[in-house]
């Protein structure tokens, strides 16, 4: 698996229509969700993909500090069901969490967690902050990761 960053204007059609399906198929589908993704945030990320052949299997956006939330973030989170259970997202965060220090040089970054991947977020370092709360009618809590 390699891991490519790209901002918006370099990516390719291809793979832009990749990532969209990718988070359209997890986010929407799977988790029945119906819920806006493409949201004009886009533009100003970085796009980290976990690439194999031709073919995106994860992927995260990440952004600089002020420009989603205060400190630099991470978002839209996502593997590939066929690639789960293989340590693929602990790969994708490590390969963000060191993408915002190389871009950003910036000691603190958070996201949105979903609930139930708190564990998951926790054993990489980050620590929740604050209360649960619903977005797009799931319940995530901020974590907070500071280095």
């Amino acid at each position: 698996m390699d891991f490519i960053v790209k901002s918006f204007d370099e990516l390719s059609t291809h793979e832009l229509y990749q990532l969209l399906q990718l988070r359209s198929e997890v986010f929407v589908v799977e988790q029945d969700c119906a819920y806006q993704d493409v949201d004009g945030k886009d533009q100003i990320a970085l796009h980290l993909m976990g690439i194999e052949g031709d073919n995106l299997f994860a992927y995260t956006r990440i952004f600089p500090p002020g420009a989603y939330m205060d400190s630099a973030c991470v978002g839209r989170v996502v593997v590939k069901e066929s690639k789960r259970g293989k340590s693929l997202g602990i790969q994708l965060m490590k390969v963000a969490i060191d993408t915002i220090h190389e871009n950003y040089n910036t000691s603190e970054i958070a996201l949105s967690a979903q609930t139930y991947l708190k564990k998951f977020y926790s054993d990489l370092g980050f620590t929740p902050v604050g209360e649960e709360y619903l977005e797009d009618g799931i319940p995530h809590i901020l974590m907070v990761k500071t280095t």
